[in-house]
């Protein structure tokens, strides 16, 4: 099955911003095959077949969250406390998904709606990269199945365990 957004990051494409994607992914047999993140505003595509591995951090930099520009979760701050992360707004999930593929950001943790098209690609192009991909309560990403997959987090896999305590944290605060 073909999971394609012809658009993802409608708002920042109609202000004629520059973070915005496309996104085409191939789901076979319960698996994301390929994904395929194209963004013209900087004349780049991205291939799950040819992506390379997610450059590690520099020494002693600070670690870098990528979060929505208009709408941030509740839950960015909590994650960024505990990775003591600068926050950086961009625009689609594609966009900020291919940031954490490309060195530019750590993470990327959404939660608050979306749906499969909106992370089918970026999230198969993560893993090519060998990045941690799951749902905020650390569950696999299930495509081809319910299309509302409201939340997830993309990250160094280092990373992983800080951020789903973090968020553990603060939901279990929730309650």
């Amino acid at each position: 099955m073909w999971i394609i957004d012809p658009l993802d990051g409608t708002r920042e494409f109609s202000e004629g911003r520059a973070d915005w994607a496309v996104h085409i992914a191939l789901w076979i047999a319960g698996e994301l095959a390929l994904g395929v993140v194209g963004i013209p505003g900087e004349d780049l595509v991205l291939s799950s077949a040819d992506v390379a591995a997610a450059p590690e951090p520099a020494e002693g930099s600070p670690l870098r969250l990528a979060v929505s520009r208009s709408r941030p979760p509740a839950v960015t701050e909590p994650v960024r406390a505990a990775l003591d992360a600068e926050l950086l707004p961009m625009g689609s999930a594609g966009v900020k998904i291919a940031a954490v593929v490309r060195g530019q950001v750590d993470a990327y943790v959404h939660a608050g709606g979306q749906y499969e098209w909106d992370s089918a690609a970026p999230v198969a192009l993560a893993r090519a990269a060998g990045l941690h991909t799951s749902r905020i309560d650390g569950s696999p990403l299930v495509y081809n199945a319910d299309p509302y997959l409201p939340d997830l987090i993309v990250c160094r896999p280092v990373l992983a365990p800080r951020i789903l305590a973090a968020i553990s944290d603060y939901t279990d605060g929730d309650s």
